[in-house]
């Protein structure tokens, strides 16, 4: 697996991260071992989680899998935001909480630093000069070495950047958004921004819940039970299933279906392969409830798709532009006629 700057940083990262979200809940301990295991065999070197993943116990199985590695030899990253408690100051991004609970993941890890250190959701109640300076005394202290972000919209990471230059603060080095075939928004202002601050992009979600796998098809009228798609639509309450099954997403499929048996590679290595390609990208952040659902997502490393390969998937995934969106892209390369 080849590795990769995070952004414009000097952090060496492998360009897929293994995410650790249904640790301690669809995954056992022992699986969840063997899952990365697996990952650094492959060469892996990106490990992300967070303290609110089943209130701590994804990063305490880490924590455990870590006392049998070399430290220096991985790259751990944890979140903060989540409520972790009955605590009036139990979540969110004020200087309180960040404090208490960078020493609790520190405690759940079993390591003296936390490599990337990400903001989860942003804060709309903690002013965000709080957040970033507190974020900056945990660097200066080396309890963290980098800084990333996670949710939050163009506007925000421009803001958090800005007030970081200004301020001498430690800036974000990385983003964690919503990104695959089927959700291309970040591409409207989150990837410029990204680009222009040398903003490493990691995307959650790279295969959209398993939609971009190719287990669902044309006609299916439901998601396989038990399965966290269909968790997910239970916790939205509202018909999921038919918000995605539109003439868009299937095209979508059909043609990640077809460059994958043209290519002999599943689906899913297509999918997380044309993200690898996007501007901007770091490492798509990769879940698997078991070792075997993973070698699946490893076979993405080391190959590419082609310029045709890429195009049809462009092409495919493509959707009408919002204002203003679509006017700045009409005239991307060229000054407005009167």
């Amino acid at each position: 697996m080849k590795q990769r700057f995070l952004g414009r940083s000097g952090l060496r990262v492998s360009e897929l991260c293994i995410g650790t979200m249904t640790f301690g809940q669809d995954t056992d301990e022992a699986e969840a071992h063997r899952v990365l295991d697996t990952f650094a065999e492959a060469g892996g070197t990106f490990v992300d989680t967070a303290d609110v993943y089943q209130r701590g116990v994804s990063e305490e199985i880490i924590g455990r899998w870590l006392k049998g590695r070399r430290r220096d030899d991985l790259v751990i990253a944890t979140k903060v935001f989540g409520t972790m408690g009955e605590a009036p100051n139990a979540g969110g991004l004020s200087r309180k909480h960040i404090v208490r609970a960078v020493e609790d993941s520190l405690r759940r890890l079993g390591t003296d630093h936390i490599d990337l250190y990400q903001t989860h959701v942003w804060d709309a109640t903690t002013p965000v000069e709080e957040t970033l300076a507190t974020l900056d005394t945990l660097v200066k202290a080396g309890k963290v070495r980098y800084l990333g972000a996670s949710n939050l919209s163009a506007s925000q990471l421009q803001r958090s950047q800005d007030l970081a230059r200004r301020n001498g603060w430690e800036p974000y080095v990385s983003l964690q958004p919503l990104y695959n075939l089927l959700a291309r928004e970040v591409e409207w202002e989150l990837a410029p921004v990204s680009l222009a601050e040398g903003v490493g992009i990691i995307p959650w979600s790279p295969l959209q819940g398993g939609w971009l796998t190719g287990k669902y098809r044309r006609g299916m009228t439901a998601v396989e039970p038990g399965t966290r798609e269909a968790r997910y639509q239970q916790e939205l309450g509202r018909e999921a299933w038919r918000e995605r099954d539109d003439e868009r997403t299937w095209r979508v499929v059909e043609a990640v279906v077809a460059v994958a048996e043209e290519a002999g590679r599943t689906p899913a290595q297509v999918a997380l392969r044309w993200l690898l390609g996007r501007p901007g990208v770091t490492a798509p952040i990769v879940g698997a409830r078991t070792a075997a659902q993973l070698t699946d997502s490893l076979g993405a490393a080391g190959w590419e798709l082609t310029p045709e390969q890429t195009a049809r998937l462009d092409t495919a995934s493509e959707r009408p532009l919002p204002y203003p969106y679509d006017v700045l892209h009409r005239f991307r390369d060229r000054e407005p006629q009167d």
